[in-house]
């Protein structure tokens, strides 16, 4: 909707886990340094945690990619809500072994013998479980006794757990000191700095076909009120970006103003506006508004004849 009247060629903010906008903060580099490693060594169990949508999910899609690329066979579990045989079922489709038993034992040794053959061919192999933090106990325990698949040198099987800090806290459990003790990585995703989430926005922008743009587009004082309000996480940053874009396209601005971002956040009730919006007289205003231009652009939009004339300038038309 906004792409032609900013100059873009593609959305720069969407939530999707995109390898093609991987932007790599100190704290992303560190935690592909330690995947990357702990993978071509073959190391065994690497554990990745970080806050809800600091980017684990796009950094592992990212790695998986590399991986690919380097003839590194690898399974991935996103969905580990999962019993130990539909897990292993999953575990075998995904690495497209035939799967010729339907019993637990029957389809360790077909997964034995498969990890054993890539080993003699020099190959890697490499599991990754997203949002491991929901892996109950018994599958737990089992992606442990995984690690018994080696031989004298290395380990058959790389895995690699990537989880919510609850996936920290469930590590550190009695119940689990035998998987713990066998981590041979650990690393966690942090919040974005000012700075880091000023390189963020503007790679993304320059990605998506801004070429040189950014600062007129995000001025630095801008990116001040992103950061304030997404308090770090690249996942809000985006949401916040994005829609402050399509609300400076609504009122036909080149420029994404502090205000625009802030009346965003309200709408979104982002905890640090909405804690302070009640008392906020200022920012009440700015939300009413903001909801009553929303609600326009709908209402225009939906009865055939009544669009707003900024969409039928010639440069949105297309979009």
């Amino acid at each position: 909707m906004y792409k032609k009247f900013f100059g873009l060629s593609r959305n720069p903010f969407e939530i999707s886990p995109d390898p093609y906008f991987f932007y790599p903060t100190p704290s992303h580099n560190e935690a592909l340094a330690s995947l990357t490693y702990g993978v071509y060594k073959r190391k065994g169990f690497v554990v990745v945690t970080g806050e809800v949508g600091t980017g684990k999910t796009l950094l592992i899609r990212f790695l998986l990619e590399a991986l690919n690329r380097n003839q590194v066979a690898s399974a991935f579990v996103y969905n580990p809500r999962l019993s130990v045989l539909d897990f292993l079922i999953h575990v075998l489709t995904d690495f497209r072994i035939p799967i010729t038993g339907r019993t637990k034992a029957e389809m360790l040794s077909t997964l034995n013998n498969y990890l054993l053959s890539r080993s003699r061919n020099g190959g890697i192999t490499a599991l990754v479980v997203d949002e491991a933090q929901l892996l109950n106990w018994e599958l737990l325990e089992e992606i442990r006794l995984m690690t018994n698949l080696e031989t004298s040198q290395h380990k058959l099987i790389q895995i690699i757990l990537v989880g919510q800090p609850e996936l920290d806290q469930k590590l550190d459990s009695q119940n689990l000191r035998q998987l713990k003790q066998r981590v041979a990585l650990r690393c966690s995703l942090r919040r974005l700095a000012l700075d880091d989430l000023r390189g963020y926005i503007y790679r993304r922008l320059e990605l998506a076909g801004a070429h040189g743009q950014t600062p007129e587009i995000f001025p630095e004082e801008t990116i001040a009120a992103v950061h304030r309000n997404c308090q770090g996480i690249p996942r809000l940053a985006n949401t916040l970006c994005e829609n402050s874009l399509i609300s400076a396209f609504s009122r036909q601005v080149k420029q994404v103003t502090p205000e625009i971002v802030e009346e965003v956040a309200i709408t979104f009730r982002l905890n640090v506006v909405s804690q302070t919006s009640d008392s906020n007289p200022d920012a009440a205003e700015q939300r009413t508004k903001m909801l009553e231009l929303l609600s326009q652009i709908v209402a225009g939009m939906s009865v055939p004849g009544q669009a707003p004339e900024m969409f039928l300038a010639p440069q949105v038309k297309s979009e």
